[in-house]
């Protein structure tokens, strides 16, 4: 097989030598017992990482790529209108279940779900050719556990385009091998219905995601066959696929950091336009546990009002949000100045907090719980926050 190296790309070398700069004085190439270098060691750059390509994969994303432009082409000028609205609800709900479910309640539990909702979530995930829930959930929890490091399996350190798709195309970084054994997935695995879609899953992909999707418009308003499978299901899922992806490479690369300027994720309104709300990235990687995403649950935040829906008829419930102060005090703590309420700008020395030691009993593992460091037991993160206030309370 061929190698060939994923050095930093011209465009995000700025980005890339800013974020050397702000992290070389911080230790520490290894996470969580996992040795991995965030592009630097001992403040200079690490050499270029040699990825050996998987040619059938690169190829096939070529290919498919071209396809979905032709995809394109055919939903302007070939096919019914209606094979195009179908198209965009099925890449709409598919794209949603993972934002809702895959990401915001089975990897970080950020809130809690009923059955009719968790089995929603399961049926349009399958849909949304991202992989199984279990896969899915054990990477995401693997990238935030060792963002931008050579534990991530998408690491934005690498480049813009290793970040979007590249990581997709190689044989994966040894510490990523090493790393992802150590992802705790109990509590998923104690979830039959996650479990047994990852037991059946190609033929659950195959009736979900393709045949579903390709039968519809051919029997309900008379498609051709050829334009409905090229537009409903490969068109469909790569256009998705994308927008998703940006956020690995686009919200990492690209953007400001209001609550933590020690990390690559950045707050992008262009990522969170195309995602419904994920690209207020920055916060999500400070507050994880947070079912928002942001700050302003609501701006540029569909999934957001989602969640906010369900909970309202009962299907979803004890979502965890950021307390404002707590949000507050970090953003000028650590933020870069950029929040538009929460910065140094003008503010007395004497006013700025200091590190709060109850700030860090905040602190994420792996199941999206979080841990209280005293303790050493797990809480919600509502159930932490609320304590501190009520604490807080007393005291004055």
């Amino acid at each position: 097989m061929a190698s060939t190296k994923f050095a930093s790309d011209p465009g995000v070398t700025s980005v890339l030598k800013d974020f050397s700069q702000r992290i070389a004085s911080k230790a520490p190439l290894a996470q969580n017992g996992v040795a991995a270098s965030n592009g630097i060691a001992n403040g200079k750059a690490a050499k270029p990482f040699k990825a050996e390509i998987v040619w059938f994969n690169a190829i096939g994303f070529l290919i498919l790529h071209l396809i979905t432009v032709y995809g394109i082409y055919l939903g302007i000028f070939h096919a019914s209108v209606l094979t195009d609205i179908w198209a965009f609800v099925v890449g709409f709900v598919s794209a949603e279940s993972v934002l809702l479910g895959a990401h915001r309640l089975y990897t970080h539990r950020s809130y809690k779900a009923t059955f009719p909702l968790r089995l929603l979530i399961v049926l349009w995930q399958t849909v949304s050719s991202q992989n199984c829930l279990w896969v899915w959930v054990r990477d995401h929890r693997q990238h935030h556990k060792y963002s931008d490091t050579d534990a991530d399996p998408h690491n934005a350190s690498r480049g813009f385009f290793f970040s979007h798709i590249g990581w997709l195309m190689v044989r994966k970084h040894p510490a990523v091998f090493e790393a992802g054994r150590k992802v705790d997935m109990s509590d998923i695995e104690a979830d039959w219905l996650v479990m047994f879609q990852k037991k059946y899953y190609n033929i659950l992909y195959v009736l979900l995601s393709i045949l579903f999707p390709t039968v519809v418009p051919v029997y309900c308003w008379g498609e051709t066959w050829w334009n409905s499978f090229i537009i409903s299901f490969i068109t469909r899922a790569f256009v998705v696929l994308n927008f998703a992806w940006m956020v690995n490479s686009w919200a990492h690369l690209y953007g400001t950091h209001p609550f933590n300027n020690d990390i690559m994720p950045s707050e992008s309104r262009l990522v969170s336009f195309l995602t419904f709300g994920e690209g207020w990235h920055n916060f999500h990687h400070t507050f994880p546990w947070d079912y928002r995403a942001a700050e302003f649950g609501q701006n540029f935040n569909f999934t957001c009002s989602i969640i906010e829906f369900f909970e309202k008829i009962g299907w979803a419930y004890d979502l965890k949000a950021a307390p404002e102060d707590l949000v507050r005090r970090r953003a000028l703590r650590t933020g870069d100045g950029t929040h538009p309420r929460y910065n140094k700008n003008g503010v007395p020395e004497h006013l700025v907090p200091e590190p709060d030691p109850e700030d860090e009993l905040l602190d994420e593992d792996d199941s999206g719980m979080v841990k209280d460091k005293k303790t050493n037991s797990k809480k919600t993160a509502a159930s932490l926050t609320t304590a501190k206030d009520k604490s807080r309370e007393k005291q004055g």
